[in-house]
């Protein structure tokens, strides 16, 4: 829950800061306690001592994810603002989950716009748990009056399921081919691997109301990626994965040549958020091997319909030419196209596990480490992560969007310059305390003299995933 603390009256931004807090209500500093002098491996435990001298004793401080949620707050800002001036949308969806890709080919590329608006990866994005009537069956106030025994009667059944599902993949049983696993929001039902089973008969009696909120929008890749979670989770392990987003209806002309290139001011946000180790925008990496006759994007006449714009297109966008394809990404020379920004941001496995790592206290002695706090219930961050770039990416400083990952900057007003600037930050208590947010100097009540196609600049956006 986000509480506005200034800088808004009646609905209209007032011009002065804009003050966010968003309290940390789920805090465990005890599980921290063994590794307060025991660096976690694949952790900022060790370089922040190094550097400060000191560390948080619980949670990681800033190194923490949470530390993005000051970015995400003041990215939300900047998007409504880039949605109301140029109707620009920002939208992201887990593209891959440990060896688990979404296919290329599966992203839509229809007259609304390139890919899925964020309604859709939330609707598509989501499994529901189907288990097993032989070992599972929902336990009911009729079987157990008590409120506390009945919830952990059930709980008990969704275990001895779950312990069931794990001991048949491990296994490789063959039964597990034709095994009713997930039920996507039509109704559809997939097996382990996300191959399409027929809908069974007794479907009732193997749904639950375990909800998997994974945001890959293609069932079949979010139906794998689910099987590959549960079983990382099961071995007290993590898993890493990637997260594609798309800026729909970005103006032109937006970005500078050589250091202050649009996708590098984007690339510096991605690489800044927590646990990422790579970014490609437009055919990425993937583009070398290519020849550039096939990679260039050809120019054409801009796609109209009566006169309207595309569901990619800017609002106010005059520009003649577009592009046929769009493997550049949305930007040439650093500057943007007006083409959709399409990019990936590489996500690294969760530091903190359950399984049990060789390493070293703060004395060299070696150990064994087995982190015994919740993460062992939260085997891959990619789907929350998905948040941060889709903030990331709205325009602050020649202009910027998303709600939550992108780096402030000036706006410029009736040929003067006013600076938008934008900072987050975040004040840590044990188990992370909470977090603040400041915009400042925001325009009064979104005032449309901005003209902000000078520059578009990110700041991470903030939306309440899962919990």
């Amino acid at each position: 829950m986000v509480t506005i603390l200034s800088g808004t009256e009646f609905g209209y931004t007032l011009g002065t800061p804009i003050g966010l807090f968003v309290k940390n209500e789920d805090q465990r500093p005890g599980d921290y306690k063994e590794m307060s002098t025991i660096p976690r491996p694949g952790h900022a435990d060790w370089t922040y001592l190094l550097k400060y001298g000191t560390k948080a004793s619980s949670g990681g401080g800033r190194s923490s994810a949470r530390e993005t949620i000051g970015r995400v707050a003041a990215g939300a800002i900047a998007e409504k603002w880039l949605n109301d001036t140029y109707g620009t949308e920002i939208s992201c969806w887990v593209s891959s989950i440990g060896d688990v890709q979404l296919p290329e080919s599966a992203v839509p590329r229809t007259a609304s716009g390139f890919g899925w608006s964020r309604e859709e990866v939330d609707k598509l994005g989501t499994l529901r748990m189907l288990r097993d009537p032989s070992v599972w069956k929902v336990v009911t106030d009729k079987d157990e009056p008590d409120a506390e025994k009945r919830n952990k009667a059930n709980l008990m059944q969704e275990l001895a399921a779950e312990d069931k599902f794990i001991q048949m993949l491990t296994s490789k049983a063959k039964s597990l081919a034709k095994t009713p696993c997930y039920e996507d929001w039509e109704g559809k039902v997939y097996n382990h691997e996300g191959v399409l089973l027929p809908t069974p008969a007794d479907i009732e009696t193997m749904r639950t109301d375990e909800l998997l909120p994974l945001r890959c929008p293609h069932p079949p890749s979010a139906a794998k990626m689910a099987t590959v979670i549960r079983q990382v989770k099961s071995e007290k392990d993590s898993i890493g994965g990637s997260v594609a987003c798309v800026c729909r209806r970005v103006p032109p002309a937006l970005g500078e040549p050589v250091f202050d290139r649009l996708e590098a001011k984007m690339a510096h946000a991605m690489m800044s958020l927590p646990a990422t180790k790579g970014f490609e925008i437009g055919s990425g990496f993937g583009g070398t091997s290519m020849r550039g006759s096939e990679h260039n994007d050809p120019f054409v006449a801009r796609d109209q319909t009566n006169g309207q714009p595309s569901g990619d297109d800017a609002l106010g966008n005059a520009a003649v030419l577009g592009v046929g394809s769009n493997h550049a990404g949305g930007t040439l020379g650093g500057i943007s196209s007006g083409a959709p920004i399409y990019f990936k941001v590489a996500v690294k496995a969760v530091s903190t596990i359950g399984h049990a790592q060789t390493t070293a206290d703060l004395n060299g002695e070696e150990l064994v480490l087995e982190a015994k706090v919740r993460l062992t219930f939260f085997p891959h961050v990619t789907p929350h992560s998905y948040v941060t770039p889709h903030s990331y990416v709205r325009p602050h400083s020649y202009v910027k969007p998303h709600s939550s990952y992108i780096s402030p900057g000036l706006l410029f007003c009736s040929g003067t310059a006013r600076p938008l600037r934008a900072s987050a930050y975040a004040s840590t208590r044990r188990g992370h305390g909470g977090a603040r947010a400041h915009r400042c100097g925001a325009a009064p009540a979104y005032e449309a003299r901005w003209s902000v196609h000078h520059c578009l600049r990110w700041i991470s956006k903030f939306r309440a995933l899962g919990r």
